[in-house]
């Protein structure tokens, strides 16, 4: 049986749709009519969004060194350079995104959550991760592609595409 939301523990499954709050209340910004809340909720929504994809790339780092005890200051065993390297990728791409103009981060933010995503199912599928986590991160991923293609809606609208 597939797991589901419901099977998310409850903190994960809490903290994890609390942390929407930011993305919806930003999204919702930019659609007023006050310029200042337009302008401060595009800033607010970038940087929410690069801390929150590097926090997802962290979860990957501090899972890799968990799996590994360390031997006279040496991880033991052979630590990815896979798994290392990715846990640092989303952190770049978000630093990146936020050298960009809104338009072309908004696209990067969203290509980048969507390879989160495939990476973390993957990470599921091969017991990296507990299976609750896979729903978890499928709900919070559609809510934050959902902001963030609905802010970059509204910025097709101020020009006029």
């Amino acid at each position: 049986m597939l797991p589901r939301l419901n099977d998310v523990p409850l903190p994960a499954r809490a903290l994890g749709l609390a942390g929407l709050i930011p993305f919806v209340a930003c999204a919702a910004a930019v659609w007023t009519t006050v310029p200042l809340l337009q302008i401060e909720g595009t800033r607010l929504l970038m940087g929410y969004s690069a801390v929150i994809l590097t926090f997802l790339g962290g979860v990957h780092w501090g899972k890799a060194l968990a799996d590994r005890p360390v031997l006279n200051g040496e991880i033991d065993g052979d630590l990815n350079w896979l798994r290392l390297g990715w846990s640092v990728t989303p952190s770049l791409v978000a630093w990146i995104a936020l050298l960009m103009s809104p338009v072309a981060a908004l696209i990067l933010f969203m290509a980048a959550f969507v390879a989160a995503f495939l990476v973390d199912r993957q990470a599921v599928r091969i017991g990296f991760f507990p299976e609750w986590y896979l729903p978890l991160r499928k709900v919070l991923t559609l809510g934050v592609l959902a902001c963030l293609i609905a802010t970059l809606i509204r910025f097709r609208i101020e020009a006029g595409v």
